[in-house]
């Protein structure tokens, strides 16, 4: 779904899939792009991978209702969030956030702020697929 200034979709779609979409901005200096990776362990524990659901609609409507605060607290930037549904291995990336601002510092700064309201508000949840050791 899409604002004028916010997108964000959750899917089983690569994180390099969506990246090669997106357009460069001549109004922005900052463009940063932060991946979130699947680390090779979880509680000490070897594992091949995470495997993410989420809750439907909620979700969505969740990650928007981020888009439009954040949109009112940092008003000029343009961001994209989409996070991967689904199984994805160790190594690859399971969140984009993909943030356009004026300046380098306000960009790391919104940047920060949608992770930390996306891990503590949106609906979806990682279950560890563990290796056998």
């Amino acid at each position: 779904m899409a604002s004028n200034h916010f997108s964000s979709s959750l899917s089983e779609k690569l994180i390099d899939e969506v990246e090669s979409t997106l357009d460069p901005s001549s109004i922005h200096g900052a463009d940063l792009r932060f991946h979130g990776v699947v680390r090779d362990r979880e509680d000490g524990r070897k594992i091949s991978g995470i495997d993410y659901s989420f809750y439907g609609d909620m979700a969505l409507q969740e990650l928007n209702r981020i888009g439009e605060a954040m949109g009112k607290e940092y008003p000029g930037h343009l961001a994209l969030v989409h996070h991967r549904i689904g199984f994805v291995p160790a190594g690859e990336a399971s969140i984009l956030i993909r943030v356009q601002t004026a300046h380098s510092a306000e960009g790391f700064e919104v940047s920060r702020e949608y992770l930390r309201r996306i891990k503590e508000t949106v609906p979806i949840w990682k279950e560890a697929v563990f290796l056998e050791e």
